[in-house]
């Protein structure tokens, strides 16, 4: 049994750095021991747009980054035996991974052997209907609206699964974020699915790695309050795992970026909203008792994680219809901009009450009220000093055409408006809406396939 497993994170969502993984990979190839670089990309939004994107053309609908992440690393990886584990097949995990394959092979290296993790995919198991006696908080699938995708939340054991037959690389679609970790973890160290406490130290690496540059100081800082170094070059984190479970958190040298004790707590308690109670596919994680301990500059060990009995139960995203979103933007600047700002809020605002008056529109004036202000479909700027205002005009509705309409109001302002009104922009997307479900264990059906030498 190996001594120590390093995990190292190479992303930490879809529109992550993509050369931030290149000096994970130079530490963990100096690390003695088995080595995992783990792509974590896929959030529920991600996944629904990916669902839409294999519509529209099947052999696409994994993260549109996959090459970007790993041409750089890709030969390196191969070369010093690093395995990589990621969730950028998102909706086509068989798409994705032969669309590595076929990376490897212009780059000229040895074809690697590629695990695929599928059966997270809902639809045609549960119809609409079973889905929203499902529903959790909401009653958002009650509504008629069309379902575009449902996935469930697997767990680590197919991916320790695909690492047991040699894969080189392992590609799923969702996953529990952890289970990138804690799968390596598993083939590793052969922990049993009934190990409770180990489960849960190797769920809680992998809750520190998940979010890539949060835990080495990314979200953290705070000038002034929460400094840290040299976030231009910040170092993505690696984890140490013992077989008995204990956690060190370092990152690559001579990155930039922070480790320390509160990096670590706010990564730790992060999404989390009992932490007595952190619940995943494999294991309900008791963060109770952790123990966070600064051993050196940029590393801190953590252990006394609790395990208690897997949940009944599954998490899925099911993700709808939400019609079309409408934004457009136009600024107003120099002397008396915020009545002008003002009163071109006012135009609008009363031209759709009269044109589209089922339209919800919001108004905000960016440099003066927005992030802060209450929601309403207008901005009151009355003995507001700002001389900067860029207004955000943003409307809803499963009639595209209504939503148009607001789009048109603002780009006449240019002439109609208030004088000085200067760079509109405007947009038009779809949206997508979620609901969270909880599914019964016998729908997970996760299937490993594997492509390359010797499948």
């Amino acid at each position: 049994m190996a001594g120590k497993a390093f995990i190292g994170a190479g992303s930490g969502f879809a529109g992550d750095r993509t050369d931030a993984a290149g000096p994970v990979v130079d530490a963990l190839a100096a690390c003695d021991g088995p080595r995992f670089l783990m792509f974590e990309t896929l959030a529920e939004r991600t996944l629904a747009l990916s669902q839409l994107e294999y519509r529209r053309h099947p052999e696409r609908g994994y993260n549109p980054a996959l090459e970007r992440f790993l041409a750089p690393v890709l030969a390196r990886c191969i070369a010093a035996n690093i395995k990589i584990v990621g969730n950028f097949g998102a909706a086509n995990p068989l798409g994705a991974a032969r669309h590595i394959a076929a990376l490897a092979n212009r780059l000229s290296l040895p074809a690697p052997r590629i695990a695929v993790v599928e059966g997270d995919d809902l639809m045609g198991r549960l119809t609409p209907a079973e889905l929203g006696a499902r529903e959790t908080g909401g009653s958002l699938l009650t509504q008629g609206r069309d379902i575009i995708s449902a996935n469930l939340y697997l767990g680590a054991q197919p991916i320790a699964q695909a690492l047991d037959q040699g894969a080189d690389i392992v590609v799923t679609g969702r996953v529990a974020d952890s289970a990138l970790a804690l799968g390596p973890l598993m083939h590793i160290f052969g922990w049993r699915a009934d190990d409770w406490d180990r489960l849960a130290a190797g769920t809680l690496a992998g809750h520190l790695l998940e979010c890539g540059a949060q835990v080495s100081g990314g979200y953290f800082s705070d000038p002034g309050f929460k400094d840290v170094p040299d976030l231009a070059d910040v170092g993505y984190p690696i984890a140490e795992v013992d077989a008995g479970g204990d956690i060190i958190i370092g990152k690559p040298p001579g990155t930039g970026g922070l480790i320390d004790r509160l990096t670590v707590i706010e990564q730790l308690l992060y999404e989390i909203h009992d932490t007595s109670a952190y619940l995943a596919p494999d294991v309900v994680l008791d963060l109770s008792e952790v123990d966070i301990v600064e051993i050196g500059l940029n590393r801190v060990r953590i252990h006394g994680a609790i395990g208690k009995p897997a949940p009944e139960t599954l998490k899925a995203t099911v993700c709808v219809d939400g019609g079309v979103l409408g934004e457009a933007e136009i600024s107003y600047a120099g002397p008396n901009a915020a009545s002008r700002a003002q009163q071109a809020a006012d135009i609008v605002r009363r031209r759709l009450r009269t044109r589209a008056p089922n339209l919800s529109l919001r108004i905000d004036a960016i440099g003066a009220l927005s992030v802060l202000a209450a929601h309403t479909d207008t901005p009151d700027l009355h003995g507001c000093n700002a001389t900067d205002i860029r207004l955000r005009f943003a409307a809803q509705s499963d009639d595209p055409a209504q939503v148009e309409l607001m789009l048109d109001e603002v780009e006449a302002l240019y002439c109609t408006g208030p004088a000085g009104g200067a760079g509109v922009r405007r947009r038009l997307t779809p949206r997508v809406a979620s609901a969270s479900c909880l599914i019964e264990r016998s729908y997970a059906m996760p299937r490993v396939s594997v492509l390359g030498p010797h499948a």
